[in-house]
C-alpha cells in the first residue's frame, strides 16, 4: 500500500489537513474497498478514496473542505482508531463498489453521493 502512495506524492491537495491524516484515513477507506472485492488493495483503491475525500481536486467544496479538516484531525495516530473508522464508516458500500472512475465522475457532479447522509 505503501508503495502505491508515492503515486500520488505530487497530486494531493491537501489545504489545512496533515499528509499524515488524509493517508491514515485515506488507506483505511482503500482497504475497506479493497477488501468488498476479495483482494488487497491496488492503485484505484486510493485514487477513489482520495477521490471521495476532495484530495486530488485543486478546488473542493468549501463544506467538503470543512468536513475533511474536521474528520481527518489527528486519525494518523493509533489513538485515533475510533474516529479513523468513523472516516471509513462515512462512505457508503454502494460507492465504494462502484468502479473508481465512476466515483470520480459522482464526485463531479455531487461530492456528497458517496457519503451517508
Amino acid at each position: 500500500m505503501y508503495k502505491l502512495l508515492g503515486l500520488f506524492d505530487d497530486r494531493l491537495h491537501l489545504g489545512a489537513v496533515n499528509r499524515n491524516d488524509a493517508v491514515a484515513g485515506c488507506c483505511a477507506l482503500a482497504m475497506r474497498r479493497s477488501a468488498l472485492f476479495g483482494r488487497g488493495p491496488v492503485v484505484h483503491d486510493l485514487t477513489a478514496a482520495f477521490t471521495i475525500f476532495g484530495f486530488l481536486d485543486e478546488n473542493p467544496a468549501d463544506d467538503l473542505v470543512r468536513l475533511r479538516e474536521e474528520v481527518f484531525s489527528q486519525i494518523r495516530s493509533n489513538h485515533h482508531y475510533v474516529e479513523r473508522r468513523e472516516v471509513v464508516d462515512m462512505v457508503t458500500e454502494e460507492a465504494l463498489r462502484q468502479d473508481h472512475q465512476d466515483i470520480i465522475t459522482s464526485y463531479g457532479v455531487d461530492w456528497h453521493r458517496n457519503l451517508h447522509q
